[in-house]
């Protein structure tokens, strides 16, 4: 019996933690959602429904956080991985200086997130910002980043994509790595161009390492809300830039008194929403490793 035991008494510290700090508050949070006019001081609420959701779905501000995360996955994931694909492949050759440029672009992963905040925010300066400098090289006329109301939802993005970079260089690198070099060596041998050694070798294999980044970062770029305290102390100049989780903190936190139902049911909207748009790219990743091995067949 001691015997049998003793794997679960190691596994029991963990399985405590995520039952009281994971389980419990999934539970908590979904049973929350359905009660109306919740007080969470007291446990009073006037009744179970669907009031919450109803309300969120007609609430201006949670229709624009909608549109706002939806526009942020879906540019700042597929940017950002084909960058870190190209840099991670650069930085997995045989190149000068490459310490330098692997401490440089690891960089901003032990940098302080305010730190970061406030250099992009000079970045962004109207007048005197670097990237509007750049810009007028080419001819472009300076950008009002952070107080343009149309240009704070790009200056998020591109600083959305710098954000995950050295986290998808790092994935992407390890994958890199794992590949076999022999076939290189083939592909060298029969006369392949680097970049088709690239197209053909390199993409393929890190299918799978591919697939794993976007889910992760998929779920990370839904949870937008750190991002945008450095750039405008909350969301855009005009209250133009209300993602999901800034509208269920905006809802329980800020507003008076606070509607902790509806945050609970944004919550549960989130909640469904990333696990839809997992489940695609899980059937999409498993797709294409059949594709792969019929090609290669």
């Amino acid at each position: 019996m001691k015997k049998k035991l003793e794997p679960y008494l190691y596994l029991l510290p963990a399985m405590t933690g995520i039952v009281i700090f994971t389980l419990y508050p999934i539970v908590n949070v979904f049973i929350m959602s359905f009660k109306q006019d919740y007080n969470f001081l007291t446990g009073a609420y006037d009744g179970l429904g669907l009031a919450n959701y109803q309300e969120i779905v007609t609430d201006p501000e949670f229709i624009q956080a909608l549109r706002n995360t939806f526009g942020y996955v879906l540019l700042v994931v597929p940017i950002s991985t084909a960058l870190a694909i190209v840099i991670a492949n650069l930085l997995n050759q045989n190149i000068r200086l490459k310490p330098l440029f692997q401490t440089a672009y690891f960089l901003p992963m032990v940098t302080s997130v305010t730190a970061v905040g406030m250099a992009w925010k000079l970045m962004f300066n109207y007048k005197s910002g670097i990237i509007n400098y750049v810009l007028s090289w080419f001819g472009v006329s300076p950008i009002n980043w952070l107080q343009d109301p149309t240009m704070n939802f790009w200056a998020l993005v591109i600083y959305g994509i710098w954000n995950i970079l050295p986290f998808s260089i790092i994935i992407l690198l390890s994958g890199l790595q794992s590949i076999d070099p022999l076939y290189y060596t083939a592909a060298r041998v029969d006369g392949a161009s680097s970049l088709r050694i690239f197209r053909r070798i390199t993409v393929p294999l890190l299918g799978p390492t591919i697939g794993l980044l976007m889910i992760m970062n998929t779920i990370s770029t839904f949870k937008v809300y750190n991002e945008l305290f450095p750039l405008f102390m909350g969301p855009g100049v005009a209250f133009n830039l209300f993602t999901v989780v800034y509208y269920i903190y905006y809802q329980f936190s800020v507003t008076t008194p606070p509607k902790y139902g509806l945050a609970a049911a944004a919550s549960v909207v989130m909640f469904f929403i990333v696990l839809v748009f997992t489940r695609i790219e899980l059937h999409l990743q498993r797709k294409g490793k059949v594709l792969v091995h019929e090609k290669q067949a």
